[in-house]
């Protein structure tokens, strides 16, 4: 099914089935399993049952598609699409022509499977990860032992067991491609459906422990707490899931807003009236992310929508304050691993 979402602000929207997100417009952040991210617009999200997803400003508008068959599923390609890593996983809709082409030409055909097949396509695209596609298909294969085993406080060597290498050292491939361990990707999935748990039912705190395979409830609420600074119980009391965060969209709107002139860490926690050391901790804890990266990800998201409107590379580098175009050059294939001229010239012939 296909619609066209307004979300409510703060509004805690469950997945029942698994749903593309098409964040069509909006320059606030969104929330996806406590995990807090910006700069979303023109991105495509896939969330599978069981997620849920929250928009932290009022000014987004969302397509969405939901997903009935579950045949589509049994492809195992298809899981790096929903099977989120150590981030959000989503496809640049901007750069992606046959996903446009797509939605504009059957955006109410029943047959949504074509859809995730160019998705598919330009997700192996933009290669987040810089891997072959046999390395994402181990690194996905330990991802659903992950989710299938969690609460079994499996070690190392029992995930690892579970798995079909091919030939791959799993724990060195996972380290290298995405810089935890399996042992920390078992502990987040850990820590976020406790969190579910807690927070969006009336489970007592002991039958969540037991759910999640403690047999000692006060031993999980050591554990809770040593990783989220509050016990269960507190933790419940204190979760209000509408309730709106306003560091992160006046942090947000600053950085929409100066980034072209202004990237000194100093300028923007003498806005926030904090220290940097203040900003930069609660950023990091607030969005996943630390201000640094947060202001670069504003000069790439603005550099590549220039670049799509054929500005040319000394515009765009003057624009975003570089004092020369070989500057702007460099900075742009540092972080996006291609040249400006490339990533015009890949994105026409993608």
């Amino acid at each position: 099914m296909v619609q066209k979402l307004i979300p409510e602000i703060n509004k805690v929207y469950f997945i029942n089935q698994y749903t593309l997100f098409h964040i069509l417009s909006g320059s606030g952040s969104i929330q996806v399993d406590f995990k807090n991210y910006n700069n979303w617009q023109d991105k495509a999200i896939y969330l599978e049952k069981g997620q849920y997803i929250k928009f932290l400003s009022g000014d987004f508008v969302v397509r969405t598609i939901e997903f009935p068959n579950q045949e589509i599923f049994e492809n195992q390609e298809f899981r790096v699409l929903f099977k989120h890593l150590i981030s959000l996983g989503y496809i640049n809709f901007n750069e992606c022509d046959e996903c446009q082409k797509y939605l504009s030409t059957t955006v109410f055909a029943e047959n949504t499977k074509g859809i995730i097949d160019v998705s598919l396509k330009q997700w192996y695209w933009q290669n987040p990860f810089n891997a072959s596609q046999n390395e994402y298909q181990v690194i996905f294969d330990i991802k659903e032992v992950v989710d299938q085993e969690f609460q079994n406080h499996l070690t190392n060597r029992d995930l690892v067991a579970l798995i079909q290498d091919n030939g791959f050292n799993a724990q060195a491939l996972v380290k290298d491609k995405l810089g935890i361990t399996i042992k920390t990707m078992l502990a987040n999935k850990w820590l976020t459906e406790s969190k579910k748990d807690i927070a969006f039912t009336e489970k007592s705190i002991q039958e969540v422990s037991y759910n999640m395979g403690f047999k000692d409830p006060a031993y999980f609420n050591r554990v809770f707490k040593k990783s989220t600074g509050q016990n269960p119980s507190d933790f419940r009391e204190h979760f209000d899931f509408n309730r709106k965060d306003l560091f992160i969209e006046d942090l947000t709107h600053l950085l929409q807003h100066h980034h072209k002139e202004e990237r000194s860490l100093g300028f923007y926690a003498d806005k926030m009236h904090l220290s940097v050391k203040a900003l930069s901790k609660k950023t990091r804890a607030k969005m996943n992310i630390s201000l640094g990266q947060l202001i670069r990800n504003e000069l790439i998201s603005t550099s590549k929508k220039m670049l799509a409107q054929d500005a040319p590379v000394n515009e765009v580098a003057f624009t975003l304050g570089f004092e020369e175009a070989n500057h702007f050059s460099h900075f742009f294939k540092k972080y996006t691993g291609t040249t400006p001229s490339d990533y015009r010239i890949k994105k026409y012939n993608s």
